[in-house]
């Protein structure tokens, strides 16, 4: 039988190379490691957070905290606590946990798709900080748990449809209504059909209108032509050469006849005293006395005939009235 011959040896260089490129791989995944930490935040200075949940569900070990949106912490462990409530240990990193104040909120948000979220919300940052190894109670959103309400939500607002849409609801006889009376008000008189309900009672109210337009022009022409009078008749009176200038002028007149006749009078007076004191001379006091008594008469006369033309320019002793057409 023959015999294989030994394999020559390797060159000690081969082994060498080995060597190096078994460090090399070493030192890669050590860099690797080191930068995977490093970008994980492991050598980062952090503030230890817990946060107090009725149930840990869809929170993993690693789920980021985040505020407006930034993770700021990570969740390092969860326990079960003495009261049966889940804590999450959060760890915080020191350069984000001035964002945490004492009245800070956190919120476990678990859609229907996707994972479970833990978010942050200051609302006032002039708060004090919030302390190291604090705990805060998790207010849960459930969109899954909403699902039932929505559904009776829904049909409830399915069997109120239904309900509205029936042949007897009573939206349907609004809508009658509602036609109907959109088609008065695009008939013959608009708005007035539909108020009123007919176009016999809108035409009603329509001649009424222009009998009220009708009667309010004969009721202007009626005023102007008053208007016309009364100037007419202040012109008349009042005007140049009216009723009232001729009737001062003719008191002037009667003022200067009632001073004659004044005259006359005292003069009567006198000769009566003449006559007293001289009743033996009769005949010339009875000459006298008929001479006074023809410029009496005259005086009389002149008095009666200006207030004749006194009546006949302004009429005193009548009532005129004035009759608007």
């Amino acid at each position: 039988m023959a015999t294989l011959p030994d394999p020559a040896p390797l060159p000690a260089h081969v082994g060498l190379k080995a060597g190096l490129l078994l460090l090399l791989v070493a030192l890669l995944l050590a860099g690797f490691l080191l930068y995977v930490m490093v970008a994980r935040g492991v050598f980062e200075r952090t503030q230890a957070l817990v946060l107090l949940a009725d149930d840990s569900e869809g929170v993993l070990v690693g789920t980021d905290v985040t505020f407006a949106g930034f993770p700021i912490g990570r969740v390092r462990r969860i326990e079960l606590g003495a009261d049966g409530r889940a804590r999450l240990v959060v760890d915080v990193a020191s350069k984000d946990a001035h964002w945490l104040r004492t009245s800070s909120v956190f919120t476990m948000e678990r859609g229907m798709v996707g994972e479970t979220r833990i978010r942050a919300y200051s609302g006032i940052l002039s708060d004090p900080p919030l302390p190291d190894n604090a705990e805060r109670n998790v207010l849960r959103g459930d969109s899954s748990a909403e699902i039932p309400r929505l559904m009776a939500s829904a049909r409830t607002l399915l069997e109120h449809l239904e309900a509205m849409t029936a042949p007897d609801a009573s939206i349907n006889a609004t809508l009658a209504n509602l036609s109907t009376a959109t088609q008065r008000l695009n008939g013959r008189y608009g708005m007035l059909t539909g108020l009123l309900g007919s176009e016999q009672q809108a035409k009603k109210i329509v001649d009424t209108i222009d009998h009220t337009n009708a009667v309010l022009a004969r009721s202007q022409a009626l005023l102007d032509s008053a208007h016309g009078l009364l100037a007419r008749a202040d012109q008349r009176l009042l005007g140049p050469d009216g009723v009232v200038d001729d009737t001062q002028a003719a008191i002037r007149q009667l003022s200067g006849v009632l001073g004659d006749t004044r005259n006359s009078l005292r003069q009567v007076d006198a000769l009566l005293a003449e006559a007293q004191a001289v009743a033996g001379n009769a005949r010339l006091a009875t000459t006298d006395l008929g001479q006074l008594r023809a410029e009496v008469e005259t005086s009389l006369r002149r008095v009666s005939q200006l207030v004749d033309d006194i009546n006949r320019k302004w009429p005193f002793a009548r009532d005129r009235e004035l009759t608007l057409p």
